[in-house]
């Protein structure tokens, strides 16, 4: 990928879990001169991805629902693999798993690959395929519809079909986390799900890499006293994660081998 490529990736995320951009700032941060942010913005205007404001860019309502999955599965690949390694020493042989859609909830079920007699539901088509493939695992996939970009199935049979199982764990994405705002998405389709995945299980857990946090993305998904765990790579500064509470995991993202509870 080319770095005006990647740079232009980095913008959209930022749009995406911030909803505006400033030219200046993104020059200062992404190291290169303002003359190339305002190329980088006027590419993202011309692809329908964003509209110009003064100073800097907002997105347009309703053309940045989702990254596509190719985008997120590349961002910080270590970081959500020392994550889904923390998260898979929680479940025991024989239990039953909710995964929610995500890339680094498929790392948790790459993680989850040599457990024995697991019961695991999704709705990521992306990760059914994979789980297809375990030795011993009982696999069941929601219903609903298909969110094409992410794989993500969504809707009122997703909602129905998990409100008949009751699972030892959930482990759930997603795209911002604040001290305030509590967890939140930006795709509203996946909310009412993301909330049954929660109503379903003894105990949830919400994965996503230390760059979601403290940020707000459009709506709330649950207050950070509703879930049982959040699970961050070690990015997420200690003073900061003393900000989540204690039910904060910080997975050793540098480590060899990361040490699945590692607290702060």
């Amino acid at each position: 990928m080319s770095g005006s490529a990647q740079r232009r990736e980095d913008i959209l995320r930022r749009l995406v879990a911030d909803g505006y951009v400033e030219a200046k700032a993104l020059s200062r941060e992404l190291c290169v001169d303002a003359s190339t942010i305002r190329r980088d913005l006027d590419a993202l205007v011309r692809l329908g991805k964003a509209e110009r404001t003064h100073g800097g860019a907002r997105p347009i309502a309703g053309a940045m629902s989702e990254i596509p999955y190719a985008v997120k599965e590349s961002d910080h690949r270590a970081e959500k693999i020392a994550i889904a390694r923390a998260a898979a020493g929680l479940v025991s042989d024989g239990a039953s798993v909710i995964l929610d859609s995500g890339s680094t909830t498929y790392q948790v079920a790459a993680a989850l690959r040599h457990r024995s007699e697991l019961t695991i539901i999704t709705n990521d088509l992306r990760i059914g395929k994979y789980v297809a493939t375990f030795p011993e695992v009982r696999l069941l996939v929601t219903g609903g519809e298909l969110l094409g970009s992410v794989f993500t199935l969504v809707g009122e049979r997703s909602v129905e079909f998990l409100a008949d199982y009751s699972v030892d764990w959930a482990f759930l994405g997603a795209d911002a986390i604040d001290p305030t705002a509590g967890v939140t998405n930006t795709n509203t389709l996946e909310v009412p799900i993301k909330r049954a995945m929660i109503a379903a299980s003894a105990r949830s857990a919400v994965v996503a890499d230390s760059s979601k946090f403290g940020h707000r993305a459009l709506t709330r998904v649950a207050a950070l006293g509703e879930v049982d765990l959040i699970i961050t790579d070690s990015g997420l500064a200690v003073e900061d994660a003393d900000r989540y509470g204690d039910g904060l995991i910080r997975a050793d993202s540098d480590a060899e081998e990361n040490r699945p509870g590692a607290r702060a």
